[in-house]
């Protein structure tokens, strides 16, 4: 590697000079000032390599973002941007970690300094990509930046993953369930109005078999349900919605249950060719930790069983399959539904295409055996007094 001066051309002291400032979290920019101090004192260090106050840009955009790619790094992708365009003469960094933590992001930079012979500056010298041992060093570099990535992860990972094998990892509970002082210690809330609506829940839900009916019971009630967003807000009592109380009904925790890795993370590419992450449920064989009995719940694990195959069993079925509830169908109220004039039986049929929603306003019954057809939503019926009830009403009205 040759001095640091040699390097230094004409060429490049005629272009900007490029400072780039990243703490990877809010609480690192909010808590580790002094490595940001050190961050901006770069700019000092291009005036001291010969650059001027004027050609010096600081990129701080990405201050709170992570290195791990480059989504969301606007600061990033300006800097790149004017690399590719031949207007910077070196980008300095406090080390390599600064600019990327991912070999892609970083090999595709040093490829644009290269073309546009661009110098890249550290803590530990100055270095020109379009020289072969100053790329190497770089590229190992880069390399380790990535490698310590993933071992700062797995350390942490792996603490939290012990921790949540053994039943202690404080995470969010739901309402009417509070931590303990010991650890891993989880209790029933101290009001005793909370407690109540929910053992409400589950009573109602083991004498009617459906999570709608317990919702529209308490509806008719007139009874309020707690909810609590986060463990620092207080309980505030709102109306009751369906979603609360079959998430009530799902959640494993209110049947004394500690639950971890319930969820995976999966990254894929939209149509617009981003690359993003979504989170993926799990069954429950594949959950990472579950410890039943773990504190005292609601009801117990063998009861949430039982609810869980009630729950599923009154979900609409797909076809070739048994079990749910009958929603529609041509046998929908066989033998049922009667024209209420002259007692005839009625059979269903639907309006519309199979994609459209099931509804009373294109749910349609049709007098047997004549092709009469009343519409649900309509008050008036087709064999109204005054008609032959024998008559066809499509022929007669055309």
């Amino acid at each position: 590697m040759s001095d640091t001066a040699n390097k230094i051309g004409t060429s490049h002291l005629q272009r900007a000079a490029f400072v780039y400032i990243r703490q990877s979290s809010a609480s690192q920019v909010e808590h580790n000032r002094e490595s940001t101090q050190r961050q901006y004192a770069l700019a000092q260090r291009a005036t001291a390599l010969g650059w001027s106050q004027q050609q010096v840009n600081v990129v701080d955009d990405d201050l709170g973002l992570s290195g791990a790619s480059t989504a969301r790094r606007g600061g990033f992708a300006r800097m790149t941007a004017e690399v590719a365009l031949g207007h910077v003469g070196i980008i300095l960094g406090l080390e390599v970690s600064r600019l990327a933590r991912n070999n892609a992001d970083w090999y595709r930079l040093l490829d644009l300094c290269t073309m546009t012979d661009t110098l890249i500056g550290d803590a530990d010298g100055v270095y020109n990509p379009a020289h072969f041992n100053d790329r190497l060093l770089l590229g190992l570099k880069g390399t380790m930046s990535e490698a310590e990535l993933h071992i700062l992860r797995a350390r942490l990972d792996g603490g939290i993953r012990n921790k949540a094998a053994r039943g202690e990892l404080r995470r969010g509970l739901p309402t009417g369930l509070v931590w303990g002082e010991a650890d891993g210690e989880v209790r029933l809330h101290p009001d005793e109005a909370v407690v109540s609506a929910l053992h409400a829940v589950f009573a109602r839900f083991n004498e009617f078999g459906s999570a709608r009916r317990v919702w529209l019971w308490l509806r008719s009630e007139n009874l309020s349900f707690p909810l609590q967003l986060n463990r620092n807000e207080q309980i505030r009592w709102v109306a009751p919605t369906y979603n609360a109380i079959y998430n009530v009904l799902t959640n494993p925790v209110y049947a004394g249950a500690y639950c971890y890795g319930k969820t995976r993370t999966e990254r894929y590419v939209d149509k617009h060719g981003t690359l993003k992450t979504r989170l993926r449920r799990l069954p429950q064989s594949q959950w990472a930790v579950l410890i039943r009995e773990h504190h005292e719940g609601y009801i117990d694990w063998a009861t949430y069983e039982a609810n869980q195959m009630r729950l599923a069993a009154n979900t609409k079925p797909r076809p070739h399959e048994t079990g749910g509830a009958v929603r529609e169908g041509a046998a929908l109220l066989q033998g049922l539904a009667t024209c209420g004039h002259c007692g005839r039986s009625l059979k269903t049929h639907y309006r519309g295409t199979k994609n459209d929603v099931i509804s009373a306003s294109n749910i349609q019954f049709t007098f047997w055996p004549f092709s009469a057809t009343v519409n649900a939503s309509s008050a008036s019926c087709w064999l109204r007094p005054g008609r032959n009830p024998y008559e066809n009403p499509r022929k007669s009205s055309s």
